[in-house]
């Protein structure tokens, strides 16, 4: 959302922000709900913690091999 912005300077400052018209009516969508908004920033922070998370991911199966566990299951348990 809002990757192609056109700024409009007036004396050297940026005075106007032009936008796709579909864009605007998204960003004027989502601010006129508090809903959607809590909902989009829930979105973004959690694409932030995704960028950050460097940790190692394992399966379930790795976790039962490196904590030496076996689980026995009969045709009864599943």
């Amino acid at each position: 959302m809002l990757e192609n912005v056109q700024v409009i300077q007036e004396k050297g400052q940026n005075k106007f922000a032009v936008i796709d018209f579909e864009e605007f009516v998204l960003v004027k969508d989502l601010l006129s709900s508090t809903e959607k908004l809590e909902d989009y920033l829930d979105y973004l922070h959690i694409q932030t913690v995704k960028k950050q998370d460097k940790s190692p991911h394992h399966s379930f199966d790795e976790i039962l091999t490196a904590l030496n566990i076996e689980l026995y299951m009969s045709a009864l348990d599943c």
